[in-house]
């Protein structure tokens, strides 16, 4: 038996989802007609307070909800669970300048017009399920434990059309990871905003609750996102991969991955954007504390991921580079629009990446760093906010008020935030996401 409500939803600025629900047996007519919606909901922080917003108590939007998105969910206790993923548009039909799903579709089709190319992404997701038996990282007593979560969580999955390429029991405590396999840009992101939802309700039916803060703690290893992505022919040729050139990456790819690295500071505003998220981007914490390409490097801000095809055709179809500097305070398709804007930014410029780092880079000195043109993120939200209010290019390729809007968004969010202590504000972002 189906689920006999259904929710239209958005991935909002705060990263969570939104939306309103609606009679399963009315689905036909909500995605001929949509739903209402009102613009001041984009300035609810994940805490439920709102920020600034420039719309007051005025005007009114439509989600349209996307056939394709449709998650009718199998979860645990007989529980059911429905969704749609949706635009935001005008009443008029154009998108709205704060829909984030918009947004990225806005980035991915400027980066076909500047580069002719096509993208395939995918993300993975590290996640804590506290309240299980204490295991280890990487153990098969830790998977066994976590198996009727995992075969739950799967079934689960599969009522979105999501089948996940692997599950594990990562190093930290009670912390697991989800991959998912590559796709078209969009829908890699429709499936990260999906999959979380699914493992947040499949864990709820379960007892159990599951965080994806991006930390919990000072001492614990935090929970990250990351994005893997390859350039593509539209007829289904890779192209990110040149095995003759420097570090193996084709002229797109290489510029690609120049963008991200020159624009990363105000990226990772929409990358990384929660209060604590900084806090994970620090050396030896297995994240990415600097703006640099690295070669098989754990804690490169970009990594070129090893192959492991042995025919040419294969590695080319495989190879691919990861994005790390992201976590799961950020909405999938603002953290993926930053990525592809950054990206189509330095194809169009014609930038080429430096080198990829093969070394412990934490360990040198200002003047090194600077000589390779090295810098470190930005080390707390404000920061992170500054360099995007600051990186007019990077702002270019959003609509017109959006930077704003989101830089408010976020000062509020930090503003709650600005009498707690640490561990307070590590307990709010918990439970939160």
């Amino acid at each position: 038996m189906a689920a006999a409500l259904t929710m239209a939803c958005t991935s909002d600025l705060s990263g969570l989802v939104r939306g309103k629900g609606f009679a399963s047996s009315d689905l036909e007519k909500k995605l001929a007609n949509g739903i209402g919606w009102t613009p001041t909901n984009a300035q609810i922080t994940c805490f439920d307070t709102i920020a600034e917003s420039p719309y007051g108590a005025l005007g009114d939007l439509v989600l349209h909800p996307d056939p394709e998105t449709l998650a009718q969910c199998s979860l645990p206790e007989e529980r059911k669970m429905a969704f749609l993923l949706s635009d935001i548009t005008e009443l008029d039909g154009t998108p709205w300048e704060c829909c984030t799903r918009s947004i990225l579709k806005r980035t991915i089709n400027r980066f076909t017009e500047v580069s002719g190319l096509e993208l395939r992404t995918t993300f993975e997701h590290e996640f804590m399920l506290p309240g299980g038996p204490e295991t280890r990282g990487f153990t098969l007593q830790g998977f066994n434990a976590a198996q009727p979560f995992a075969e739950a969580l799967l079934t689960a999955l599969g009522g979105a059309g999501i089948a996940p390429d692997s599950f594990l029991r990562e190093y930290g405590p009670d912390q697991y990871e989800v991959t998912l396999p590559p796709k078209p840009a969009l829908r890699a992101a429709d499936e990260a905003t999906a999959l979380r939802e699914i493992t947040r309700a499949t864990a709820t039916a379960m007892g159990l609750a599951a965080t994806f803060s991006p930390l919990i703690g000072p001492d614990v290893v935090g929970n990250g996102v990351h994005i893997h992505i390859s350039l593509w022919t539209p007829d289904g040729k890779p192209v990110t991969h040149a095995p003759q050139a420097q570090d193996m990456l084709s002229e797109p790819a290489s510029a690609f991955i120049a963008g991200i690295l020159r624009h990363l500071n105000a990226v990772s505003a929409l990358t990384a954007p929660s209060a604590v998220s900084a806090l994970r981007l620090v050396p030896h914490k297995w994240s990415a504390a600097y703006n640099n390409l690295g070669a098989q490097d754990r804690e490169a801000a970009i990594r070129i991921c090893p192959l492991s095809a042995k025919e040419a055709d294969g590695q080319a179809r495989q190879f691919n580079f990861e994005f790390r500097a992201a976590d799961a305070a950020a909405s999938p398709y603002l953290a993926l629009a930053a990525l592809v804007a950054a990206g189509t930014i330095g194809i169009e410029e014609g930038l080429r990446a430096a080198p990829a780092t093969q070394e412990d880079i934490s360990l040198f000195g200002e003047d090194e760093l600077a000589e390779r043109g090295l810098r470190r993120l930005p080390d707390s939200l404000p920061a992170q906010l500054d360099a995007f209010g600051a990186d007019s290019t990077l702002q270019s390729q959003f609509p017109e008020r959006l930077p704003d809007i989101y830089i408010a968004h976020k000062t509020g969010e930090w503003v709650h935030l600005s009498d707690m202590n640490d561990a307070e504000r590590f307990a709010k972002y918990r439970s939160t996401y």
